[in-house]
């Protein structure tokens, strides 16, 4: 299992970072790589709601469907995946000020075995690397124009 962490800082309430993370019809604008993000059932947020997540940066693709495994107001959201690419992710929410809210987040995949998942490892490392730097800025600066915006 990979695992990856990350903290982070926006100028925005926790409840503003907080509604555009729950969003998921933002998750396409910020998170890189994220080409569907498609609820499956009668929820479109909070614990059990499901998704079809579609990750895709050429030449490679990866499918999973993910569930939402906990879910916190304002403090914290977790997803678990239950088909396809394994992978597990939470996103934590902590107030540092009126105005200032870090966000943590921590993802984890695993990767097929044998030659193939090698492979597919040595392919994604700097993808990942990529993302995760694209994405925390990205994230950030929605979430800046948003609190801007109100």
């Amino acid at each position: 299992m990979v695992h990856i962490h990350h903290e982070g800082t926006c100028a925005a309430p926790r409840s503003v970072a907080f509604g555009y993370v729950d969003d998921y019809r933002t998750t396409t604008d910020w998170m890189f790589g994220l080409a569907a993000f498609v609820p499956t059932g009668p929820k479109d947020q909070g614990l059990g709601s499901v998704f079809d997540a579609k990750f895709s940066v050429k030449p490679i693709t990866l499918n999973s469907t993910v569930e939402c495994s906990a879910w916190q107001d304002q403090e914290l959201i977790a997803f678990t995946s239950i088909k396809g690419f394994v992978n597990r992710s939470s996103w934590r929410f902590v107030e540092l000020a009126a105005e200032e809210t870090k966000l943590v987040v921590d993802f984890e995949y695993e990767l097929p075995g044998g030659l193939a998942g090698k492979a597919l490892g040595r392919a994604l490392e700097p993808i990942v690397a990529l993302s995760i730097r694209h994405t925390d800025h990205a994230l950030r600066k929605h979430i800046e124009e948003r609190y801007a915006a109100r």
